[in-house]
């Protein structure tokens, strides 16, 4: 019986791997045994392949937009910024973690906002219009990360209140943005928000942009946690009343972090769903990575190679999607092992 088993199990193993090499070999030489790497123009592709040439003319482009050339230095400075921040989360040991959620969400995200902008202490200001590429698409994602985590906590919290009028504030809030898709949220904020402003008022764009995110990820993050909240056990609220804890120092110190630890698949998923949706904000006149790498596309010294550019941006998506998922499996083995 078992020889049988291990005979079917090798049969549909050589199969499977018939089936991909059938089906990727083209693949394959598409991508890179008859793709064009080098060359100044599309005169330096022949066409039986992928043709590179596209994406490395327009590289600069894809990352930075149409940022100041003589300025790009500030994108890095903004990145290292953030690379920093996020070291305390992978090193226990890191001193000062305390201060570690004021400087995530409040030092961060301005501190990007005023690098990147300028316009003060010499540096000059470069409009948000002319932001895009990558570099737009991971600082709405990454502010949206930021804010979109406690803001989610702070509304579950609300919906679970004792308190009817918080608790009905909270669900309106909560239902009225998880109702309304985000490419609506965004057209709002862009077409409709100027119109209920004062005259002379003006309220830039990215910025909109960016409380549109924050509100409509916060309130689908709020169902997450409020799903963690539901699902610890009753006898954690009863032992922590037991040892005289108050309301809060019983959230933050027993039901909070046991909540949080068992929605973390749901958390990152949430995030995932966020960086991708970024995309979006090319219906509002903004190039992300995926709307500069259509404006390339439309050059007529590249018609044609839109489909290596798309290769592209899909491929760098997919390195920061399946970057956070597996940082997200890796902090959930750790604190199992806390357990």
């Amino acid at each position: 019986m078992a020889a049988k088993k291990s005979l079917i199990q090798i049969t549909l193993s050589l199969l499977l791997l018939a089936l991909l090499l059938y089906l990727g070999w083209p693949l394959l030489n598409w991508l890179f045994f008859k793709a064009q790497f080098t060359g100044a123009d599309r005169s330096a592709c022949t066409g039986e392949g992928a043709c590179w040439v596209f994406v490395r003319a327009r590289f600069d482009q894809f990352i930075f937009g149409f940022y100041e050339i003589s300025e790009r230095w500030r994108p890095g400075v903004v990145t290292l910024l953030w690379i920093f921040g996020f070291i305390p989360l992978r090193w226990t040991a890191c001193p000062g973690r305390k201060w570690l959620v004021p400087f995530m969400l409040i030092f961060l995200p301005l501190s990007s906002w005023f690098i990147l902008r300028g316009g003060f202490w010499g540096l000059p200001l470069v409009e948000t219009s002319r932001w895009g590429g990558l570099m737009l698409t991971l600082l709405i994602s990454s502010i949206g990360i930021s804010l979109s985590l406690p803001f989610g906590i702070v509304l579950a919290l609300g919906r679970r209140s004792s308190l009817p009028l918080l608790r009905w504030l909270t669900i309106t809030f909560i239902e009225l943005w998880r109702g309304v898709p985000l490419i609506t949220v965004l057209f709002m904020a862009s077409v409709m928000l100027p119109l209920f402003l004062p005259p002379g008022v003006e309220f830039d764009k990215l910025l909109r942009c960016l409380v549109g995110v924050v509100c409509f990820t916060s309130a689908y993050m709020a169902e997450v946690v409020r799903a963690g909240l539901q699902a610890v056990p009753k006898g954690q609220h009863e032992a922590s009343a037991a040892l005289g804890l108050g309301y809060w120092q019983s959230m933050g110190l027993v039901v909070l972090p046991q909540a949080l630890r068992m929605v973390i698949p749901g958390i990152v998923n949430t995030f995932i769903s966020l960086f991708k949706d970024t995309s979006l904000v090319l219906i509002i006149g903004m190039f992300d990575l995926l709307g500069m790498v259509q404006a390339a596309s439309t050059d007529p010294e590249w018609t044609g190679f839109a489909m290596e550019g798309y290769v592209f941006a899909g491929f760098i998506f997919w390195i920061f999607c399946f970057t956070m998922s597996r940082t997200s499996l890796r902090l959930e083995k750790r604190l199992e092992q806390a357990r």
